[in-house]
């Protein structure tokens, strides 16, 4: 008779410590970034420029962040300082702004930090996911998701560009809204370019350019680099 072999703790319970310890915290949801960038780009190409729109803006913008400090496996403490961090200064700017305390200046340099802070905690996790468990799913979410903030990066320097300058940011006339800004900035960095909006000055033409290189290059490297594993990965080893 063979020997029967005694059961193999499942998933949930080889997630929990020992002495009946709480199951550890999610890890790496970056498909859930991905949605929340997404929505945000959706949102404020719809939305009516306002400080309630602004608002909601930073709230979403504010919770890709929170998600990516908070699901990022770096280590517990800083992970929880970082979050917290992040919440409360998400808290008061979105109260700030919906009540109108705050200029819309301010409003900018709050979105703004958080559209630079997204990538750079988006990065670390990423790198330490792929040497971990290689390419994923949630790899390819995570790519994608800075993606997203690279078109909503330079949408916010655009905005930044339009409140120095009293000059008409496009050749039509007119510096746009923020749906425009980020309108025009996914244009070019998907190098569309349908023509309705045009940069008017060299210093707009330059950052055009240098968008739609970013663009491309990030296309053919880094997602392309991450889908082309994740495809090998997928496939059986002969």
């Amino acid at each position: 008779m063979t020997a029967i072999e005694p059961a193999r703790p499942g998933p949930a319970a080889a997630e929990r410590d020992g002495g009946g310890a709480q199951a550890r915290p999610p890890e790496y949801r970056y498909a859930l970034v991905l949605a929340l960038v997404l929505t945000l780009v959706v949102f404020v190409l719809l939305a009516p420029t306002g400080g309630w729109s602004r608002a909601v803006g930073l709230v979403i913008e504010g919770t890709a962040l929170m998600v990516s400090i908070g699901t990022s496996r770096s280590r517990r403490v800083v992970r929880r300082r970082r979050t917290l961090a992040a919440a409360a200064a998400v808290v008061v700017g979105v109260i700030t702004v919906a009540i109108g305390v705050v200029p819309s200046s301010v409003t900018l340099a709050i979105s703004g930090l958080l559209a630079f802070a997204i990538p750079a905690a988006l990065g670390g996790g990423l790198l330490r996911m792929v040497g971990e468990r290689g390419v994923t799913a949630q790899v390819v979410a995570g790519s994608l998701a800075i993606y997203l903030v690279i078109g909503l990066v330079f949408a916010w320097t655009i905005g930044v560009v339009t409140r120095l300058d009293a000059s008409p940011y496009f050749a039509q006339g007119t510096s746009g809204s923020d749906g425009q800004h980020v309108y025009f900035s996914f244009t070019v960095l998907t190098t569309t370019g349908f023509g309705d909006l045009s940069v008017a000055g060299p210093f707009g033409r330059t950052l055009t350019v240098l968008e739609m290189l970013i663009g491309q290059l990030y296309l053919v490297t880094v997602i392309g680099v991450v889908v082309g594993n994740f495809r090998r990965r997928d496939q059986p080893s002969p």
